[in-house]
């Protein structure tokens, strides 16, 4: 602050750094008052007399108001001679350590009167007063900058209501101009009406009651409303505010939380669908669990062959433990239909069993689907995504087909089986599993583990409870009510009347040798309940063969063996129009499983176009 501004002072006045406690420049009277041979460089602390603690509250109420005015502090000069002083502080700039402090010697205003300060005052002579007129605009000057740099809308109001100052954010928020604000009633215009319709009288404000009641009150959710009449949600703090220690009127400051509403009520609104959703998804889960059980209810393992006793024999003793089981077999033998016998008796009944078919997946893929992985994992992981072993927990991971687990994988997996954790693909993070696994092989483990294809320790892991699904062909006995029960469940689903199983059918049926298993007479029966006419099961062992083109002698390459399979799969697409799954489907007539097929189209690039 420029010297000759401090000169114009007709008081004893200096800039006082705060947070150093140090005189930065003192007028020529300030120096004479406190014996002072400098005009900088000096601490204030020594000059205080007596309560220390009321200059620092007094410094605390200058910060937070930007002026304070005491007679209560005791000063003295250097020399420790008591000087009798009314002390007035004023905030310097943006800084909260600069403040300007006045010392009026009351024993000097004691000895003049008015006329006599007027008489000295005109003394000073005009060039005097229009420095000090500077200075006090200039300070006014600050003030204003700071009031309109800040981000928070600041008005206040006198004791009568009016406004008497209004920052540019509050009139950008409001829409009001100032002169539109100046002295007017200010709570008529922008604080008249609740949200609701409701009318605001001004002496239910918490705005009024800060000069009225001298109460600081923060509200953390009322409305403003701006010129063009819309509402804007707002918070404020109103304070009262004291000239003289005289209370002059309250001071508010707020902000615009329009959008932080809005943001919430949309939460509010998205959590509330969120949980609609949930419940939604949680009835429609038990209307599904509730229609897989009763389709394989039709399902249940069915036979009185002593290998189908002895399987049911082997799912009572070990369905009720947290033994690991490992089911071997030929393709269509019923392993799925074993392992989902032995969770719907677990205890983990209520949570899900996640059929995992290890020959479905691209060796690449399957360490991401077992594990799952992280946004940016690898090219293509757009988002976070748990894997099957995360999908499974506290509940039971069917790993079918696991001799087709690649052996880069095997120890993976073996490893977060026995920690019980899983750490996701471009993780660190490793998260706490609870699984029971059930295990399935087409091919004898034992003899993988000997080519060095299988792990040993995986396969000692998985083998710890052995069930053998015999071939259909080496428990015959089986077969007819196998095909009574296909036939109901055939006819049922395609709406048609069940024909009657003559004995020379269930003769043809029971000498097949069943390459296919239990699963291949299941489409032989849903065949041939399509073909049947006269009331009686004309069975059809075999779809249509394939024109061979080849001589029988001759020897394909890989690449026209490619584009024979190619052609079949094209040829059993277009027979199904474009079916997959299900009866009737391409899968049903190349008698392979759906996942299998959808591959294997996927691999030979096949399009829609190929087979309309």
């Amino acid at each position: 602050m420029p010297e000759s501004l401090l000169e114009a002072v007709p008081h004893a006045a200096l800039v006082l750094d705060t947070a150093q406690d140090q005189v930065i420049a003192a007028n020529r009277l300030a120096m004479q008052l406190l014996a002072q041979d400098s005009a900088s460089g000096f601490a204030f602390a020594p000059h205080i007399a007596d309560n220390f603690a009321g200059f620092l509250v007094c410094l605390d109420e200058l910060a937070h108001r930007g002026r304070v005015w005491r007679r209560d502090i005791p000063l003295q000069d250097q020399n420790r001679h008591p000087l009798h002083c009314e002390l007035r502080g004023t905030q310097i700039g943006q800084s909260p350590h600069l403040v300007m402090l006045t010392l009026i010697d009351l024993n000097e205003m004691l000895r003049h009167d008015q006329i006599a300060e007027a008489g000295e005052v005109q003394r000073l002579g005009l060039l005097e007063w229009q420095r000090a007129q500077a200075f006090f605009s200039e300070l006014e000057r600050q003030n204003q900058l700071i009031l309109n740099a800040a981000g928070e809308g600041i008005y206040g109001v006198n004791a009568d209501g009016k406004t008497t100052f209004v920052n540019r954010a509050a009139r950008e928020m409001l829409g009001w101009s100032a002169e539109d604000l100046l002295g007017r009633d200010i709570h008529s215009m922008i604080h008249h009406h609740h949200l609701s319709g409701e009318a605001y009288p001004a002496h239910d404000c918490p705005i009024y009651q800060s000069f009225r009641y001298e109460q600081v009150n923060r509200i953390e959710d009322e409305v403003f409303w701006r010129k063009d009449g819309k509402p804007i949600r707002v918070e404020y703090v109103s304070t009262p505010i004291y000239d003289q220690n005289v209370l002059a009127g309250a001071v508010v400051i707020f902000r615009d939380i329009t959008e932080r509403k809005e943001n919430e009520r949309k939460l509010r609104d998205a959590m509330t669908e969120v949980q609609a959703l949930r419940e939604q998804v949680e009835q429609e889960n038990a209307y599904l669990q509730e229609a897989i059980a009763s389709e394989r209810a039709h399902h249940e393992i069915i036979g009185s062959s002593p290998a189908i006793q002895d399987v049911l024999s082997r799912i009572e003793r070990v369905a009720g433990t947290e033994a690991t089981v490992l089911i071997s077999g030929e393709a269509g033998t019923g392993k799925a239909l074993v392992a989902s016998a032995i969770h719907k008796d677990s205890a983990r009944r209520r949570r899900s069993l996640i059929h995992f078919k290890c020959s479905a997946v691209t060796s690449d893929a399957i360490e991401a689907e077992l594990f799952g992985h992280i946004r940016g994992a690898f090219p293509g992981a757009l988002r976070d995504r748990p894997g099957m072993l995360e999908l499974a927990h506290n509940g039971t991971l069917f790993l079918d087909d696991v001799d087709e687990l690649p052996l880069s994988l095997q120890g993976r997996l073996l490893h977060a089986l026995q920690e019980g954790s899983v750490t996701r693909l471009g993780d660190t993070r490793a998260r706490e599993i609870s699984i029971r696994v059930i295990a399935a092989s087409r091919k004898p483990l034992e003899t993988l583990v000997r080519r060095g294809q299988f792990r040993e320790e995986l396969f000692m892991f998985l083998n710890v409870f052995p069930i053998t699904c015999q071939a259909l062909r080496e428990r015959r006995e089986d077969i007819p009510p196998l095909a009574a029960h296909f036939l109901t469940l055939a006819c049922k689903r395609l709406n048609t009347k069940m024909p009657t199983i003559s004995r020379h059918a269930m003769e043809k049926l029971i000498s097949y040798h069943w390459p296919g298993n239990v699963r291949e007479l299941q489409n032989v029966i849903d065949r041939s309940s399509i073909i049947s006419t006269g009331g009686k099961l004309q069975v059809d062992l075999a779809p249509p063969p394939l024109q061979d083109t080849h001589d029988p002698t001759s020897v394909m390459t890989d690449a026209e063996m490619t584009s024979v399979m190619r052609a079949n799969i094209v040829n059993a697409l277009r027979k199904a129009k474009g079916k997959v799954a299900g009866s009737q489907g391409a899968a049903d007539m190349l008698m392979v499983q759906p996942t299998t097929l959808y591959s294997r189209i996927k691999k030979l690039r096949i399009q829609p176009e190929d087979w309309l």
